[in-house]
């Protein structure tokens, strides 16, 4: 697809995203092509314009035990996480919900899984037949879904944060580690892995609208990742590639949600398979972009002035800046920021729009 040289008229503001979680509302502009095509050719390396967050939809239904145990629903019917979140997960594991996180925990202490080796025993996968596939798709397909944006499952809770919460954090670790246990460990993540293909065959066959995954793991913490590279090497990576391959072979995207400090895990998850990664802000973005941009999308973390005291030609200036170093046709990226400024995100586009399109 040729890409169209920037018109000014595209900055007319056709529509907002509303106010979430306490962010500003993101304004839609006159876009060119769809958000939905402007994503896709972002994963397909011929971005439009830089992918800002307002493209996309995440797709959590109740459907999915884990969403309404981990207190992350996002589907038609409303939900409360405060009053419904915690509970039995996908493999009947139960989780509470702790209001001051605003996330789910399994409560440490008693892991339902003391060795590895008896996971066959110990272990119970869920039938996912019994899940209301079809009301669920009644419920959403023609209410949820945007046809003009990139529809995304996000799904909680992947291989490592699954052992996490059969052993507690301890005992997961060191499964990964001990001679005894690694064996068995990678057989439980070869057989999550074959659920998950099922689950994401089911998502696929009952929601058409679906682009892509956005898949769930934590690998760190503010200051480290929890193991070394080599460990994720041998342990994670194989039950992670084949899940992506799988991804790929359906024509969809596959992302990495993975927080922490873990930069010397990029190289791991391009291993794997991931199309892309938004890191917290803890990890310098900017040093990953020029490491790693070329081979997997890398969310960039902006400099932005201070919009309280900053002038609004600081503020485009300082997103000019910004285009200039992560806006590049041969190697793009995305912006990793919330509650942008209009000025930042408006000059943002003009920038990006220009640079891809090879105007001035």
């Amino acid at each position: 697809m040729a890409i169209p040289a920037f018109d000014p008229k595209e900055l007319t503001v056709v529509d907002e995203i509303p106010v979430r979680l306490g962010r500003p509302p993101t304004p839609i502009y006159s876009y060119p092509v769809t958000p939905r095509e402007a994503y896709i050719a972002h994963f397909n390396r011929k971005p439009i314009w830089h992918i800002m967050g307002g493209e996309s939809r995440l797709f959590a239904p109740k459907l999915l035990p884990d969403n309404v145990s981990r207190a992350m629903v996002m589907e038609s019917q409303p939900f409360d996480g405060e009053a419904e979140g915690g509970g039995p997960d996908m493999f009947s594991i139960d989780w509470e919900y702790v209001p001051t996180a605003r996330g789910s925990i399994v409560r440490p202490g008693k892991p339902h899984l003391a060795d590895a080796n008896d996971w066959r025993e110990k272990i119970q996968f869920p039938d996912i037949d019994k899940w209301d596939w079809e009301g669920t798709a009644a419920a959403n397909n023609d209410t949820y879904f945007v046809n003009d944006l990139y529809n995304v499952l996000w799904f909680q809770t992947g291989w490592f944060e699954r052992l996490v919460s059969f052993m507690d954090f301890e005992g997961a670790l060191l499964a990964l580690i001990d001679e005894d246990q690694k064996d068995a460990a990678k057989e439980l993540f070869n057989a999550i892995s074959e659920l998950y293909i099922r689950i994401f065959d089911k998502f696929l066959t009952y929601f058409p609208r679906l682009d892509g995954f956005i898949i769930h793991d934590d690998w760190g913490a503010q200051k480290e990742a929890f193991f070394s590279p080599s460990v994720c090497e041998e342990m994670v990576v194989p039950a992670m590639r084949k899940v992506t391959d799988w991804i790929h072979a359906q024509g969809k995207y596959a992302e990495l949600h993975s927080c922490g400090q873990i930069l010397k895990q990029v190289p791991n998850m391009i291993a794997a398979g991931w199309d892309a990664w938004s890191g917290q802000h803890m990890n310098d973005t900017h040093k990953i972009y020029e490491m790693h941009g070329d081979k997997i999308l890398i969310g960039v973390v902006p400099v932005i002035p201070d919009s309280e005291t900053a002038s609004e030609e600081e503020l485009r200036a300082a997103a000019r800046e910004y285009a200039e170093k992560f806006c590049n046709p041969d190697k793009p990226s995305y912006l990793n920021a919330f509650g942008v400024p209009v000025a930042f995100r408006e000059e943002l586009y003009i920038q990006s729009r220009k640079n891809y399109s090879g105007t001035k």
